[in-house]
């Protein structure tokens, strides 16, 4: 029912932003892989609120139980399952959304299909889901890096009109996690901080640009023709609450390009084929080609802000409504650890059926 992502390696994730609390059900996660708390937790810290102040201020430690699929420190080959506690719970900041639906949030989409909706926090559609997601990500990049040695990183690289040059063979989760905004480049982060702050203070948001990274993938990862490798991405990535847009390789810039501008030409080096550009964004028909895979992701300002909007109530009336509570500015800073997830979520799903197709 849409509460579930891959095929061998499968997570679902549950909860609402302001229930009892929030986790995901990883299956597929192979037998003997070391896994603890410890291995999990560092990217719930870097997706949690209330670590800088351009994220929103909700006071959560996000700690993570692992609660089946382990033993002696080890997976069983079992359904994992990992809890995160809903602890700042300020409901009471969302009672007006009871009866007024937010510009441009779920609240009409989802009282409409269901008939009822869980108003406070926004329930399921709150990025809170996103712990799940994490979770699970940080469980498949384990995998890919023991197993396959692949590493799988994202940046900011656009927030509002300030755009940062990324070289996507070099930038190093160091220079990523050096500043608050998590963009590479400290003189552009700067840049993009102070702009954030300054909305923030207006009341409004801003969104921007996450660049995506997975290195080291070797060929053959993807499944023609519907369950293409950069398909799956975009799947992915859309599924991401604020998602606007996706491209890989040239992208949208590629479609101003000649074929003989665009192809990336092979050249055999250190024995293994090579491509001297990568336009192709590490993808070509669908399987990877053993280039580094680069796309992005379009993140839209956050729906909700704290300056009053014409809406419309449940009544069906024309209303004022003006948010209160604690949001982010911008959603960018903490969705980093999210796409990385996400990315490391597909590729360890084709890494798994690349296995039990060919052996």
């Amino acid at each position: 029912m849409g509460n579930s992502f891959g095929e061998l390696f499968r997570i679902t994730t549950w909860g609402e932003s302001h229930g009892g609390g929030v986790g995901v059900v990883i299956d597929g996660c192979p037998p003997r892989l070391p896994l603890t708390e410890k291995d999990i937790q560092p990217d719930l810290d870097r997706r949690k609120p209330g670590q800088s102040k351009i994220v929103t201020q909700r006071n959560e430690a996000d700690r993570i139980r692992i609660i089946s699929g382990t033993f002696k420190g080890k997976t069983l080959g079992t359904p994992i399952a990992i809890l995160v506690d809903n602890e700042d719970q300020r409901s009471e900041a969302y009672s007006e959304m009871e009866t007024k639906y937010r510009p441009s949030h779920a609240d009409y989409t989802y009282e409409g299909k269901y008939g009822i909706r869980a108003w406070p926090g926004g329930g399921r559609t709150s990025a809170r889901e996103t712990i799940g997601r994490v979770a699970g990500g940080a469980v498949a990049k384990k995998i890919l890096k023991k197993k396959f040695g692949v590493e799988v990183l994202a940046c900011v690289s656009q927030v509002k009109n300030i755009f940062a040059e990324i070289n996507a063979d070099k930038f190093t989760l160091k220079q990523i996690e050096s500043n608050i905004v998590r963009c590479p480049d400290k003189i552009i982060a700067d840049k993009m901080i102070r702009l954030i702050e300054r909305v923030r203070k207006q009341g409004d948001s801003v969104g921007g640009v996450i660049t995506g990274v997975a290195r080291g993938v070797p060929v053959g990862w993807g499944m023609p023709v519907f369950d293409r490798l950069e398909a799956d991405l975009a799947k992915a990535m859309l599924s991401l609450p604020a998602s606007k847009g996706f491209d890989i390789g040239s992208g949208f810039r590629g479609a101003a390009l000649q074929g003989s501008e665009h192809n990336d030409v092979f050249r055999m080096r250190g024995g293994k084929v090579r491509t001297l550009t990568n336009n192709s964004g590490g993808v070509q028909g669908g399987i990877s080609n053993g280039e580094t895979i680069i796309f992005r992701v379009a993140l839209k300002p956050t729906a909700t802000i704290l300056r009053e909007q014409d809406t419309v109530s449940v009544k069906g009336k024309n209303a004022k409504l003006k948010a209160r509570g604690r949001h982010d500015p911008c959603v960018l800073p903490r969705a980093v650890p999210i796409v990385e997830a996400m990315t490391a979520l597909v590729l360890v799903d084709h890494a798994m059926r690349q296995r039990g197709q060919v052996g």
